[in-house]
């Protein structure tokens, strides 16, 4: 085993050197420049293309337009067998259905986040490249414990709000939770873990379904 690895840094290393082999002694990293032009403009982020990506992951999706986003959010529930909603205190109203109980997040101890057992939340952004939302405390998200707790997370992600890749989502959001000093939460699809032997089990760390509602318009 031990010799395994040692041969395998060799082949890295002299990989390594053989890329490097008409590069200068004296050179010096800050003597190239590296395009970046992906940090300055990027491609705007499709729907589509993040509505596939987070469904491989195995997160429900619906499209719908602004009026039917509580329609949607009473759909959800309905297929999870939620019957409460844990939401942040400046949730939209418009997005709660009356047919669904609502219990605003005040503080609540994590036992009393498990026995409701559903959030309603917005979010910060979604990345379409890679199919993740982004969370970092800010309106209608609530605290972590609010979208970490519940086993049913629905979350509401305005199209406007979808990015086409992770530099255009940093740089939306970097100074807003850097002057704040908020922390940022990426999320692609419900929680999921996999053993040794790849027996995929889900729920372990965070929400068993994740239920998406895209507004469109």
């Amino acid at each position: 085993m031990v010799f395994a690895v040692r041969a395998a840094r060799e082949e890295i290393l002299a990989r390594v050197r053989l890329a490097l082999r008409d590069v200068p002694a004296d050179e010096r990293p800050d003597d190239v420049a590296v395009p970046r032009g992906y940090r300055d403009s990027e491609p705007g982020g499709t729907v589509e293309r993040f509505v596939e990506r987070v469904t491989d992951y195995g997160a429900r999706v619906r499209l719908v337009a602004p009026a039917e986003i509580a329609a949607a959010v009473e759909d959800a529930c309905r297929d999870t067998h939620a019957e409460r909603l844990l939401v942040p205190p400046d949730l939209p109203s418009a997005w709660v259905p009356e047919s669904v109980e609502t219990v605003a997040d005040l503080d609540l101890v994590p036992a009393e986040l498990d026995r409701v057992g559903a959030a309603l939340t917005g979010c910060a952004l979604a990345i379409a490249d890679t199919g993740t939302i982004v969370f970092d405390g800010g309106a209608r998200q609530g605290r972590r414990a609010l979208t970490l707790v519940p086993d049913v997370h629905v979350c509401v992600v305005e199209e406007t709000q979808v990015l086409d890749g992770v530099p255009a989502a940093l740089r939306r959001i970097a100074a807003d939770v850097r002057a704040a000093r908020r922390a940022i939460t990426f999320v692609s699809g419900p929680s999921a873990t996999s053993d040794i032997e790849f027996s995929r089990v889900e729920g372990v760390h965070g929400p068993r379904r994740l239920e998406l509602v895209v507004v469109r318009g």
